[in-house]
């Protein structure tokens, strides 16, 4: 029996909140109606999701293992049906995502060589939902920057990146050519979320601040709340008079990919892919901006 994706969509309302009452309010249905869907789909699947008890839901190991899986499932169905939308309103397009820092511009330029006809849109994206965008359709490809899920995604690797302490005006080491990762063991440091993500091994001291994105870590960096790392190209695009950045040769590089949701075969998906890497084999110094004006001349070129 094929896997009824409505009964899945209640599924992970329920496994979210772990109450039938509140996510039957998300769904908009009464709550007997989604009790009965959820035992069709224990049924279905020959397999109970939830305990149900005085002390409230839970999750089965079944239940987890649903929820693991649905999460791609139901991010591949929207990307169908926004592909098929897209389609159905005639003209070709992609929209390209990209984190800050990254020019599309020279990839968008050799693709057009080949595809006159599609237009490329593009969109900013952050590290938090990199891999969201593109399992769900809203992105057709994504300029994605290490670490990522690659779960369902093909991930090419592109090029690396030299990374930048962001340092307030006034701190110690501003006025340094270069420092290294030693340099600045043990200073407060702002990061998002995810801690695992840090390219520094060195112990450093929690700052408490979460950034979401190169703005605002200029700003709390400003503030004084800390320092933080960036790619080099940071310095190329933004400008902070309260904010200086001081290369660390011995930090982990950046690393800049294409991802393709693995479901999203498409020759036209993969000219672009082809674009990218040819634009940055000619870019090798991508965190130099005269270089990829340089990528973009070279594509012009060739038309």
């Amino acid at each position: 029996m094929d896997l009824d994706l409505r009964k899945v969509r209640y599924f992970v309302a329920v496994a979210d909140t772990l109450h039938f009452g509140r996510a039957a309010e998300q769904l908009h249905i009464a709550q007997p109606v989604l009790s009965r869907q959820i035992r069709a789909l224990e049924k279905e699947l020959g397999a109970a999701l939830f305990t149900r008890d005085s002390h409230g839901v839970v999750l089965t190991d079944a239940g987890t293992q649903l929820l693991t899986d649905a999460a791609p499932l139901l991010a591949s169905a929207d990307a169908a049906r926004r592909r098929v939308t897209a389609a159905s309103l005639g003209g070709r397009r992609l929209m390209v995502g990209f984190r800050a820092g990254v020019a599309v511009t020279p990839a968008i330029h050799r693709f057009a060589v080949r595809h006159p006809d599609v237009r490329v849109d593009v969109q900013r994206i952050e590290a938090d939902e990199q891999a969201a965008l593109l399992l769900d359709g809203r992105i057709d490809l994504g300029y994605v920057r290490l670490p990522i899920d690659e779960t369902g995604l093909r991930v090419v690797p592109l090029y690396t990146e030299p990374r930048v302490a962001v340092l307030p005006a006034g701190h110690r080491l501003a006025g340094k050519e270069e420092v290294t990762e030693a340099d600045l063991a043990g200073e407060p440091l702002l990061w998002h979320a995810d801690a695992s993500t840090q390219p520094t091994r060195r112990p450093h001291v929690n700052a408490g601040y979460l950034v979401r994105g190169v703005d605002e870590t200029l700003e709390h960096v400003a503030a004084g709340r800390g320092i933080s790392f960036l790619a080099r190209s940071a310095t190329v695009f933004y400008t902070h008079p309260e904010v200086t950045f001081v290369p660390v040769p011995d930090l982990a590089p950046d690393q800049v990919c294409l991802a393709v949701a693995t479901a999203h075969l498409s020759p036209v998906v993969d000219d672009f892919l082809a674009a990218a890497q040819a634009a940055a084999e000619t870019t090798a110094e991508c965190g130099n901006y005269e270089m990829w004006q340089l990528g973009g001349e070279a594509a012009a070129e060739d038309r």
